[in-house]
């Protein structure tokens, strides 16, 4: 819909005539003049001429008055109502690309694919969901890097996950620095529900931070840290010997991992298969739900520059009729 902000501007509209009745009328000059012989045809025609040009300029003048007063009025396009909901939720996601992450042991569509494949078809879909959350990435093997920084644009950050390649962050794994980071990241907006999402399939083999004491700090800045383990726990491999049973997930610290989330106020999880790591992001779907505010934005688009430039137009045309006279 159409608005005008200052709609008192349009008591301005009547001033021309309101100066025409009151102001005194110009004495008109009485010059030296020429005489011709044909003066009354001459005259008929020029006061005709003269009388159009009058009528004319007065209309397009009042045109261009009423054009600047609507433009004075500042009026305004307003659109339809867009929903904003924000949470105030800061969510970093930190997932593990060692080279353990290669192991196939999950399925998606009854395919067999490795746990990183897993955890981005997933975690893609958990991103999209969480609408309102400032969502962040964070990559990590033997070091530990910030893929994606908080932010409301989901699809960049899936984007960004979709793209991670295993091992390309080193073949170990840094748990302690990946927490490390997640915090340091999330100290620095105070005041907002802070939340960590780890993901790994084994042991802290790399870094510089030990895992619990990077928890510790978590705690303190009242981050929740929620720890998922990934990985099968039988799978069957060929040998020259024949088929045999392994576990692929023996060397997964689980002790350490439920110790970092009961210290932080999280919760540790454990996926199996691609079932499981669905399950477990609909649990915290359910413990850290989507808050909708019904916040809401209508654009606001200004339209004073078309009735201020139809008045200029037409202002430059009462001067070019007036400069022919």
């Amino acid at each position: 819909m159409t608005r005008f902000v200052w709609l008192w501007a349009f008591a301005a509209l009547p001033l021309p005539l309101i100066f025409y009745l009151l102001l005194p009328r110009a004495k008109s000059r009485a010059g030296k003049a020429l005489k011709i012989p044909f003066y009354n045809e001459l005259s008929g025609f020029c006061e005709t001429s003269s009388r159009k040009n009058a009528k004319g300029i007065k209309i397009l003048a009042a045109a261009a008055w009423i054009l600047l007063v609507a433009a004075a009025a500042r009026p305004q396009w307003i659109g339809e109502p867009l929903s904003l909901p924000i949470s105030g939720r800061d969510l970093l996601l930190a997932v593990d690309i060692s080279g353990s992450m290669k192991a196939r042991d999950m399925e998606i569509n009854g395919e067999s694919v490795d746990r990183l494949t897993a955890i981005k078809k997933i975690a893609g879909e958990f991103i999209k969901k969480r609408e309102g959350d400032r969502i962040g990435l964070i990559l990590f093997g033997s070091r530990a890097y910030l893929q994606a920084p908080l932010s409301l644009d989901r699809k960049t950050v899936n984007q960004l996950l979709q793209e991670s390649i295993i091992g390309i962050a080193g073949e170990k794994t840094a748990i302690g620095d990946a927490l490390g980071l997640s915090v340091k990241r999330l100290h620095e907006r105070p005041g907002k529900r802070k939340v960590l999402i780890l993901l790994t399939d084994g042991a802290n083999t790399s870094g510089t931070i030990e895992p619990l004491k990077a928890a510790e700090l978590a705690k303190t800045d009242k981050v929740a840290i929620y720890t998922i383990g990934i990985g099968a726990e039988r799978m069957v491999v060929n040998s020259f010997f024949g088929n045999r049973v392994v576990n692929p997930s023996a060397d997964l610290d689980e002790a350490t991992l439920e110790k970092i989330a009961q210290l932080t106020g999280g919760r540790y999880f454990r996926a199996r298969d691609s079932a499981d790591l669905g399950k477990i992001y609909a649990l915290i779907d359910q413990l850290e739900p989507v808050k909708s505010e019904n916040n809401s934005l209508r654009p606001v688009h200004e339209l004073f520059p078309w009735p201020l430039g139809s008045a200029l137009l037409l202002a430059f045309i009462v001067l070019g009729i007036k400069s022919r006279d």
